[in-house]
């Protein structure tokens, strides 16, 4: 989130996975809000910390209308997770709009970084967008997704 706002420090970050324990809501350009959810894959909790994360996240995305798009975090350098299929099977099921971004783009070479895109994307059945942190390759894509679904959700002058 910090380096697709372009922003230091906005979201805190750590070394160790599942520092983000609750629902932060991040208010961008006074239009739109970025909500960082706690994650579901390599958080270093206590068991039943992280057994608290599934409802808090499942209510939140199932009940805000006006949730325009979820992105769905994956590494670009490993197979999707069960827990990552599972996310992504849920988001269709409930007819949710997604984007999956792959991070950490810049630790591969162009010739495994593409064949880990294509293979992911056969695996979702969905379009991955390769996202590197480190060089921003896949921002402006990333935000063309977003704007889309942000002016989708916008009402027009004659509602």
């Amino acid at each position: 989130m910090n380096s697709l706002l372009g922003v230091r420090g906005l979201a805190r970050t750590s070394s160790t996975p599942g520092r983000t324990q609750l629902i932060n809501f991040f208010l961008i350009d006074e239009s739109f809000y970025f909500v960082d959810l706690p994650g579901y894959g390599y958080a270093r909790v206590p068991s039943d910390v992280k057994r608290e994360w599934g409802p808090m996240v499942e209510k939140y995305l199932a009940t805000r209308p006006n949730l325009v798009l979820s992105i769905v975090i994956t590494d670009s350098r490993h197979e999707p997770t069960k827990l990552d299929l599972q996310m992504i099977n849920w988001l269709q099921s409930k007819d949710k709009p997604f984007v999956i971004i792959a991070t950490k783009a810049d630790k591969l070479s162009g010739n495994q970084l593409r064949a880990n895109i294509s293979r992911g994307s056969a695996v979702h059945d969905k379009k991955l967008i390769a996202y590197s942190a480190v060089t921003r390759m896949g921002a402006d894509r990333i935000w063309k997704e977003i704007s889309a679904k942000i002016s989708d959700h916008q009402p027009s002058i004659a509602d």
